[in-house]
C-alpha cells in the first residue's frame, strides 16, 4: 500500500520538447518575440547554430552529411546552390512557400528567403579628407594610389566574397578577371576570411586602413539606421562598377538526412510569412524575396542597379568551383 501511495503522488512525466536544428550564417538575425512565437505554434524549441560566414556553413554540412548537424538550413544562395547540389546534402520542399511568387530564385530545393546586391562600399570620410575622387571602374583600383585600399572576404569561405569573385568573372570576362585579381594581388590587396571581419575590423569607416571593401548596396542605409548620433546622410557611398555587382538570393531548405521534417517544413514557411519577410528587411539586411512583400521605409533609398554581373546559371554550374581554386592560386599563392 506504501509503494501504491508514493506512486500515488509521483508527477507524471512531461514529453521533452522536441528539438529543431537550424544551420545558419553568423549574420542571420530575427527578433526573439517572433521565433519564440514560432517555437509556441510549431511546438518545438529552436536551437539556431551559426555556421559562421555562409561559405564556411556549407563546408560544415558537406563535412557532417554522414550525421548531419541540422534539419534545416538557411544561407545557401545562388551563387552557393550548384555546391551544395553536387554535394547532395539538400532535400526538396515543395510546401506552398515553395509556390509563392519569388523576385528570384536559389536553385532547385530551395525556397528563396531574402535577395540583395554584392558590391564594393567606400568611405566617404577618407574620400574627402584624401581629396580623392570616387573610383569609376575596377581597373582604376590597380593603380598606384588605390595600393593597400581594398579588402574583400575570402570566396572560399565567405557568400559576398564569392559572389563579387563571380561579378569580375560575369562582367569582365573569365580571362579578363584573374588579370584584374593578379593585379589587385601586387596592388596590395587584403583578404580575410569573411565579411564581419573585412566590414568591421579592416574597413577604415570602422577603425581600419581599407577605405574600400566588398559590402552590399544597403549597407549605407544599415549605417544611417544604426548611427548613434542619428545621421540622416551615409557616410559610406556604392561602387556599382562594371564587373563588380551580384544580385544575391539566399533561401532556405531541408538537410538530408536531418529530423524533425514537420517542424522543418514548418519553419520554411515562417521565414515566407509576411511578419518575417517584413523583419529580416531591418535584422539582415536584405530584401524581401516574396513579391508581395514592400521594403521597408530604412531600405527605401537602396539603390536597384541598372545592371549586374552574374555569370550564366549554367556556367556557374560548370566552373564556379575551378574558378574559386583560380581565384586562390592568383591571390593566396
Amino acid at each position: 500500500m506504501a509503494t501504491l501511495a508514493a506512486l500515488a503522488c509521483t508527477p507524471p512525466v512531461r514529453a521533452a520538447t522536441p528539438e529543431l536544428r537550424v544551420l545558419t550564417h553568423s549574420s542571420f538575425n530575427l527578433p526573439k518575440p517572433l521565433l519564440a512565437e514560432f517555437e509556441r505554434s510549431a511546438g518545438v524549441r529552436l536551437l539556431l547554430v551559426k555556421g559562421g560566414d555562409a561559405g564556411e556553413m556549407l563546408n560544415k554540412l558537406i563535412l557532417t552529411r554522414a550525421k548531419p548537424i541540422a534539419d534545416v538550413v538557411f544561407g545557401i544562395d545562388n551563387a552557393l546552390w550548384h555546391k551544395a547540389h553536387a554535394a547532395n546534402v539538400l532535400d526538396a520542399y515543395e510546401g506552398p512557400a515553395a509556390r509563392r511568387p519569388s523576385v528570384a530564385q536559389v536553385g532547385a530545393g530551395v525556397v528563396p528567403v531574402t535577395y540583395g546586391f554584392v558590391n564594393l562600399n567606400a568611405d566617404k570620410a577618407w574620400l574627402a579628407r584624401e581629396k580623392r575622387s570616387v573610383p569609376t571602374s575596377l581597373m582604376e583600383l590597380t593603380r598606384p594610389e588605390w595600393a593597400g585600399k581594398l579588402v574583400v572576404p575570402n570566396p572560399a569561405t565567405s557568400s559576398p566574397g564569392l559572389a563579387f569573385l563571380l561579378a569580375t568573372v560575369g562582367g569582365l570576362g573569365e580571362e579578363a578577371a584573374f588579370a584584374w585579381w593578379a593585379q589587385m594581388r601586387a596592388n596590395g590587396l587584403k583578404v580575410v576570411k569573411g565579411w564581419s571581419e573585412a566590414y568591421y575590423t579592416e574597413f577604415s569607416r570602422n577603425g581600419g586602413s581599407r577605405p574600400l571593401v566588398v559590402s552590399y548596396a544597403s549597407s549605407p542605409a544599415a549605417e544611417v539606421f544604426f548611427s548613434k548620433d542619428k545621421i540622416t546622410e551615409p557616410p559610406t557611398l556604392n561602387l556599382l562598377l562594371k564587373g563588380g555587382v551580384f544580385r544575391q538570393v539566399e533561401g532556405v531548405a531541408l538537410v538530408r538526412g536531418g529530423g524533425q521534417r514537420a517542424a522543418a517544413g514548418q519553419f520554411i514557411e515562417f521565414l515566407r510569412s509576411p511578419a518575417v519577410q517584413q523583419a529580416l528587411q531591418t535584422e539582415m539586411w536584405m530584401l524581401p524575396a516574396d513579391k508581395g512583400a514592400a521594403p521597408v521605409a530604412a531600405l527605401a533609398g537602396v539603390p536597384t542597379p541598372a545592371a549586374v554581373d552574374n555569370p550564366p546559371a549554367e556556367a556557374l554550374a560548370a566552373r564556379s568551383n575551378a574558378w574559386v581554386t583560380r581565384w586562390t592560386r592568383t591571390v593566396l599563392k
